[in-house]
């Protein structure tokens, strides 16, 4: 793993931008963090996981096929859970309390993720590295898929842009069954916990604990009380997961592995070109901007530049201060990427997977 990257100072334009989007804040009278529309969201996002699992285990149901509907809807409410709850949560910019923060990021956990995990895999790395090979995570998946142009291509690649749809189904299923025990066991290793103010002790308690929570009431639970055999049981889990890692994964990656946004490197030194937030704006790609639906569902994060430069606002003001950034931006004359539908931007992943599968760097 790469160490001591550095950023340039160069301040101009963060310092500038986040004038004005403090100003804005301030000449509306608004706190940057959620309000009663996440409150509402939140209750929604719960109810389209619980009532589907509801349904399930009332064993009032036998219709195979509306069973397998039943856990695909699940599979849905538990990636808005990740979207629109979660990931403000762990940010701490769900609500200005930290224990109302910490509660509501171990929904990750209720879904069988690890909250821990993802605070350091996504806040420290991915946001503070972000597209930079070898420290953000978020672009070393394994060795069958490339998301990078620096990383090792192998003659598989060729075909992932077809492939690769599938194996993001398999995402949280991944992290459920053998990510999460191998990624805290680096980071137990690498002193990354204790660096995050926690003790391995507690958070393998916690991840035991959690994963030992979630098959009690997702797979235990079903098989005592329904008439449901448990490999019908663990069907429904995987149509779940698949549904849950297949959205997740949609979401993120046209942010970030698109032909538009660049993979920079630092030199011998460990000097990066840029400051950080010019970073953010060069490697990150808005989608979608002015679908207020899909944006409220997927937690905002169709404007991935407005909440990488600013992690700690919650998602339902990102569209209310996306204008400042491109016009800051503008006038900096630094770029802002964004496609204007989702379509737009799969489609732009797609041709960067096909890119990045050539067995030369992609441009």
């Amino acid at each position: 793993m790469i160490k001591n990257v550095r950023f340039n100072s160069q301040p101009e334009f963060y310092r500038t931008l986040t004038s004005r989007v403090n100003q804005h804040f301030k000449d509306r009278e608004k706190s940057k963090f959620g309000n009663s529309k996440m409150v509402i969201k939140t209750i929604f996002m719960f109810l389209l996981y619980f009532v589907p699992y509801a349904a399930i285990i009332s064993n009032k149901i036998s219709n195979p096929w509306l069973l397998l509907l039943l856990a695909a809807l699940l599979g849905v409410g538990a990636a808005g859970i990740g979207l629109s709850v979660m990931h403000d949560a762990c940010h701490g910019s769900y609500s200005r309390y930290r224990p109302l923060n910490a509660v509501l990021g171990y929904s990750m956990n209720l879904i069988g993720g690890c909250a821990f995990n993802w605070k350091v895999q996504h806040n420290v790395f991915h946001h503070s590295y972000t597209n930079v090979d070898g420290l953000d995570e978020d672009i070393a998946p394994a060795g069958i898929l490339r998301f990078s142009p620096h990383a090792k291509w192998y003659q598989i690649h060729r075909y992932q842009f077809l492939y690769s749809w599938f194996f993001y189904g398999l995402m949280t299923l991944s992290w459920l069954v053998f990510k999460d025990f191998r990624q805290l066991r680096s980071y137990t290793k690498s002193g990354i916990i204790e660096k995050q103010k926690s003790t391995a002790a507690r958070e393998w308690l916690i991840l035991f604990g959690s994963k030992l929570f979630f098959i009690a009431y997702m797979v235990g639970i079903p098989v005592l009380v329904t008439d449901l055999t448990w490999w019908q049981v663990l069907v429904g889990l995987v149509v779940m997961h698949f549904v849950t890692g297949f959205l997740l994964a949609i979401i993120f990656q046209p942010a970030h592995v698109v032909p538009d946004a660049d993979f920079p490197v630092s030199d011998n030194s460990g000097n990066m070109e840029n400051d950080w937030a010019i970073h953010q704006l060069l490697t990150t790609m808005n989608f979608a901007p002015k679908s207020r639906i899909f944006s409220w569902f997927v937690g905002g994060l169709n404007f991935q530049i407005e909440h990488h430069l600013f992690p700690h606002i919650c998602h339902v003001h990102y569209k209310s201060i996306a204008e400042i950034v491109r016009t800051t931006a503008k006038e900096f004359n630094l770029p802002y990427y964004s496609k204007p539908t989702f379509l737009h931007a799969i489609w732009s992943h797609a041709r960067m997977l096909y890119a990045l599968g050539r067995p030369v760097p992609a441009s």
